[in-house]
């Protein structure tokens, strides 16, 4: 149970061998801290019904569900817990306009994704409850692309004081590096979708 404590499942139905909320359910029995409904390519209608589920899933198991980018899904349900993309983050939370205010009052908790150090720092200062910081690992996710590695996790987690969760690549065999160099927790998918 105590592995679990510290990681945040971000979803993926694409890589399930089960069904999605059966997936989430053995999740929540594992203790997972919370879990990000990352579902992108869903409609906004699908992504409702889904959430709805998955929402009174993680209620019956004390679990945090968090719904990410779909902001009239989370409102509509009274959702709470919202993780944005930066671009649409930093869109919202600029104070200059209509959806800061929206931001704001509708939900306590907001998770950012980042990718550099400057947007780190930025989406801290313009009201972030905590940030992803990816990606860490080599990952079948961003094929190609260098990963970062543990010395700018290190760098971040020194850069702002909000938690930050390690992404990308990450599994049970290098959480406890990335636990070790500030991170509060780690996020994972391909893990947490395919284990049974």
């Amino acid at each position: 149970m105590e592995k679990y404590e510290k990681t945040v499942a971000i979803t993926n139905r694409h890589l399930c061998c089960k069904e999605l909320l059966y997936q989430i359910e053995l999740l929540c029995k594992r203790g997972v801290s919370a879990i990000v409904l990352r579902e992108k390519d869903m409609t906004e209608k699908e992504y409702k019904s889904l959430a709805e589920k998955a929402i009174a899933i993680g209620q019956s198991y004390n679990t945090s569900v968090i719904l990410h980018s779909f902001v009239n899904v989370a409102e509509s349900l009274g959702c709470r817990a919202i993780h944005l993309p930066m671009p649409l983050f930093m869109k919202m939370a600029d104070n200059k306009n209509s959806y800061h205010r929206r931001l704001t009052d509708s939900f306590k908790i907001i998770g950012v994704s980042t990718h550099t150090l400057k947007e780190a720092v930025e989406a801290e200062k313009a009201g972030a409850a905590y940030i992803t910081a990816s990606h860490i690992y080599a990952t079948e996710c961003k094929k190609g692309c260098e990963p970062k590695g543990i010395d700018y996790l290190k760098e971040v987690c020194k850069a702002v004081n909000i938690p930050v969760y390690a992404l990308g690549g990450m599994n049970f065999n290098n959480m406890n590096d990335a636990l070790k160099a500030g991170a509060e927790k780690v996020c994972m998918m391909s893990e947490m979708m395919r284990m049974k």
